[in-house]
């Protein structure tokens, strides 16, 4: 396990040394931290409420990374590395393999240990392209979230790169300029243009230095030939996106993340180029490549054990984006996945979520009738209250949850009128929806499939699942609202009653509305359809019952 050091600002944070007679996380050892004030560097003690972490499930290395929140701004503490090449472990077939599980969850018990004494909230975990193609990654994770003992999210590959660029834009000496970041991972490679700390272009593409290395350098025999398949692989993955990328355009070309740093110490250490990766240093580490012939043969100042396996499909890939953007030179970043992530984490702690943006974005997108999503989501919000006071709190993650699909719900009409809830959950589930994980966003398509139409469409909905309150609710204030008439939230009552939920409203309000009261009978007919019960009952009438 490898201990990084981790620069902010010019200015080195040490990890605190480890004391015989105090594990990490208890007392004073652990929770008092040096950092930067903020101000003319003086340093500060920071206690266990200024920290939060990130981890980065990559496909060659898992990293954690401790950060300390001063004055709005993230300075990383120590950090933690372990080389698991996951990808490695990734059959033709797209299956995991065990030992390449075993590495993983090995490594995220290590983390555990620096992490036991954190909260939930201070911690978030994501998982990138391995994990986003093989076929049994829900069984790894499984056993990922029991070893780490925190929820670990799969994100896109555009989420990926969003996060990237969070990282890399918060350490750049000059964020205003238009930039164009590359970041080589394991399995896949992001590309992202960026400007003032909002990107312009996002794009992820499925070739990394793990598998890269593996397909065209398997034996660790290095040629002529394939270097150069490696390399026309990257470039046709590449074709499709680079003029759109040439077009935008750039003032600085940044790389970030391993394989960038690995090159850019190769090159500077060896004398091949300064100041950056070029093009020609490229071009001279290229030929003492072919000249060594062999994997086991280099002798390179710079290049690390660890990267040893890896460094041929990087390196085949970083010259194949030289050759198809036309780069001279790229600067590094040390700012990456993990640092956006913490960023990201910490606009979630103030209340400023990126994903509140990205529903209002799609409410105004879709051409949503706000009035109504938004009629629905107060009704739907005041009822969990009911059913489960701790929700009433606005920032429950459930509730959000449940005010973001209500938000969302009718976003289908702009496809087609009919199974407008179908399109609505399509869209939900397979859009690239910033701020939102993968299983996020499969929640989200759920919630938003159930609101009307049979409830068995989402009976893989586990049966102790707070969803259930939440598909409950939603549907609900969908069928009192039916009439659109914006008449505030109705004098109904919800309880839960067995397996099941009770409604109670007035008999004059039900009398009033006799297709909501059909409606609320069709409702409660597929409540019984799935095994459960809804009671209707009017005040002064006899109910009905399953």
């Amino acid at each position: 396990m490898k201990i990084d050091k981790a620069y902010r600002g010019g200015c080195a944070l040490r990890a605190p040394v480890p004391r015989p007679d105090r594990r990490a996380g208890e007392g004073v050892a652990d929770d008092a931290k040096i950092a930067p004030s903020g101000a003319g560097g003086v340093l500060r003690i920071v206690m266990m409420r200024d920290l939060i972490a990130a981890i980065d499930l990559g496909s060659n290395s898992f990293r954690l990374q401790v950060g300390c929140i001063v004055n709005d701004q993230i300075y990383p503490l120590d950090g933690l590395k372990e080389a698991v090449r996951l990808a490695a472990g990734l059959s033709p077939d797209k299956m995991l393999d065990l030992a390449a599980q075993q590495r993983g969850v090995a490594a995220l018990q290590r983390f555990h240990e620096r992490l036991h004494a954190f909260t939930p909230q201070r911690v978030r975990a994501v998982a990138t392209n391995t994990l986003r193609v093989a076929k049994n990654s829900a069984e790894f994770l499984i056993r990922a979230e029991a070893a780490l003992g925190f929820p670990i999210e799969v994100i896109a590959g555009r989420e990926e790169a969003r996060l990237i660029y969070v990282g890399v834009a918060h350490t750049l000496p000059d964020p205003h300029r238009q930039q164009l970041i590359v970041d080589i991972g394991g399995g896949s490679t992001e590309f992202i243009i960026g400007k003032s700390f909002e990107p312009v272009l996002l794009e992820s593409r499925y070739m990394g230095c793990v598998g890269f290395s593996l397909r065209f350098f398997p034996d660790g025999r290095i040629d002529k030939r394939s270097l150069r398949d490696a390399e026309l692989a990257a470039r046709r993955e590449l074709q499709t996106i680079v003029q759109a990328y040439r077009e935008a355009g750039w003032e600085e070309a940044v790389g970030s993340s391993g394989t960038a740093k690995a090159l850019l110490e190769i090159l500077e250490q060896n004398g091949f180029s300064s100041g950056g990766i070029t093009r020609d240093g490229l071009e001279r580490l290229k030929a003492v490549l072919l000249r060594a012939g062999r994997l086991d043969a280099l002798d390179l100042a710079g290049l690390k054990g660890d990267r040893l396996p890896v460094i041929l499909g990087g390196f085949a890939i970083m010259s194949a984006v030289f050759k198809e953007f036309g780069i001279e030179r790229m600067v590094f970043s040390e700012g990456a996945l993990r640092l956006g992530v913490l960023y990201d984490l910490l606009g979630r702690y103030h209340h400023h979520d990126l994903r509140d943006a990205t529903v209002a974005a799609f409410v105004r997108r879709y051409g949503v009738d706000t009035r109504q999503a938004q009629q629905v989501a107060d009704t739907a919000c005041h009822l969990l209250g009911q059913l489960a006071p701790e929700m009433a709190d606005p920032e429950h993650l459930d509730r959000r949850f449940l005010r973001w699909a209500a938000m969302l719900h009718e976003i289908g009409i702009s496809v087609a009128h009919s199974s407008y809830h179908k399109h609505s959950a399509y869209i939900v589930a397979n859009a690239d929806m910033p701020g939102f994980s993968r299983m996020d966003q499969a929640r989200l398509a759920r919630l938003v499939l159930s609101h009307r139409g049979k409830l068995e469409r989402v009976s893989s909905i586990a049966a102790d699942s707070v969803d259930w309150l939440l598909v409950a609710c939603l549907r609900l204030a969908v069928v009192v609202h039916r009439a659109r008439d914006a008449r505030g939230i109705p004098p109904i009552e919800m309880q839960h009653e067995g397996r099941g939920f009770s409604v109670n409203t007035p008999a004059s309000w039900l009398q009033k509305r006799p297709l909501t009261a059909a409606a609320l009978e069709e409702e409660r007919r597929q409540w019984v359809a799935l095994g459960r019960g809804l009671y209707v009952r009017a005040l002064g009438a006899r109910s009905a019952a399953a």
